[in-house]
């Protein structure tokens, strides 16, 4: 038998999210587009929230709770239904932290994880994405050879997290036919750090290209040891985070779509009666719903330890192109309020363009 009853307590993170989304997240969320810029306040609030140090071992600082994908896939989508510019602010330390918890070794934890268990927001990042118009996640240009005892590291890694702050960046490598991955400290030898990108969507979220040129690292800084890393596994994860993101801003325009048909009239009749309309919300309602169960079962197969690799591919694909479409469509519900800033949605769909391609575009 197949359930997608939550559990008390997913209910009880649930509703918590949606209410700090709702107060917090959605005020904020056009100031911080317009002045491309996320108030320091802000990060501090919401890393009081434990959403970073709550799977953290009690040992290094953090509550030591189980990591559940499923609870964070919640999270994202409910925080992203806010606002996903500040919600990929607020989990982008959760990247680099998730991966020291699931594939690094004790003495990596050791020395890491109590940053992310202090009373202020630390930064640390995942540099995966490469620039370039055709960037596969796994074939990553960026290059590890073996130097006596250690690795250099050359290549470049564009749309990094706070690259102006991060202690630390997770560098994804090939390495002699394989992959790693690496870290950088952010004073490292060779490692140039470019200003604040621009970008359509996501516009206040500080992300910059970082250039390694022949960057020496230890060997104490290969995630995972002699043993490596996952990078597939690293991958799914966050696919499943994307794809949260994504529902979470569909469902935002649809929620704000409906209320606006039912008052706009036209012909002395609300628009939402008319059935070019209705069907309009009608299909964008489902395709959210959708986006939503692909997620949640890769982050079940997540959970559970199962091969996530389609499932987690199949819920980022989708969401990608759906929560675009559904973006769109709440734009030609709106007509042309779509365009104007007084109303979210055309924000929304910058947004949603922007993490769709995060990863590489689903049709290259």
């Amino acid at each position: 038998m197949i359930s997608f009853q939550l559990t008390e307590e997913q209910q009880v993170v649930r509703d918590s999210l949606h209410e700090f989304a709702e107060q917090v997240l959605r005020p904020l969320a056009r100031e911080c587009d317009e002045a491309s810029e996320i108030p320091n306040d802000f990060l501090d609030q919401t890393w009081e929230l434990g959403l970073v140090s709550t799977a953290i071992p009690e040992a290094f600082g953090g509550a030591g709770e189980p990591h559940s994908p499923i609870t964070q896939a919640l999270i994202a989508e409910e925080l992203a239904w806010g606002d996903a510019t500040l919600a990929t602010a607020a989990l982008a330390p959760l990247a680099f932290v998730n991966a020291l918890l699931t594939q690094g070794t004790e003495a990596q934890q050791a020395e890491l994880l109590p940053l992310f268990c202090g009373e202020r927001f630390h930064a640390a990042s995942l540099a995966w994405i490469e620039p370039g118009p055709a960037f596969e996640p796994l074939l990553p240009r960026t290059l590890a050879e073996p130097k006596g005892d250690g690795f250099v590291l050359s290549g470049a890694k564009s749309f990094v997290p706070f690259g102006d702050r991060a202690s630390h960046f997770l560098v994804v490598c090939r390495n002699n036919g394989g992959h790693d991955a690496f870290i950088v400290p952010r004073d490292a030898g060779g490692l140039q750090i470019s200003e604040t990108e621009k970008n359509v969507g996501l516009r206040a979220l500080p992300t910059h290209t970082l250039e390694l040129e022949r960057v020496e690292v230890p060997a104490s800084a290969r995630l995972g040891g002699e043993q490596g890393f996952d990078l597939k596994r690293l991958l799914n994860h966050s696919r499943v985070a994307l794809a949260a993101q994504l529902a979470g801003i569909a469902r935002a325009v649809v929620e704000y779509a409906v209320p606006y048909a039912k008052e706009r009239e036209a012909f002395d009749q609300a628009i939402a009666q008319k059935q070019g309309i209705a069907f309009k919300l009608a299909d964008m309602h489902i395709e959210t719903e959708a986006m939503r169960w692909l997620t949640w079962k890769a982050a079940s197969q997540l959970e559970q330890g199962l091969d996530a690799l389609a499932g987690a591919h199949h819920a980022r694909a989708y969401a990608s192109e759906k929560a675009m479409w559904v973006s769109d469509e709440g734009i030609q519900v709106l007509g042309g309020h779509g365009f104007i800033r007084e109303h979210p949605v055309e924000m929304w769909y910058r947004n949603a363009r922007t993490l769709g391609v995060l990863e590489g575009t689903v049709s290259v």
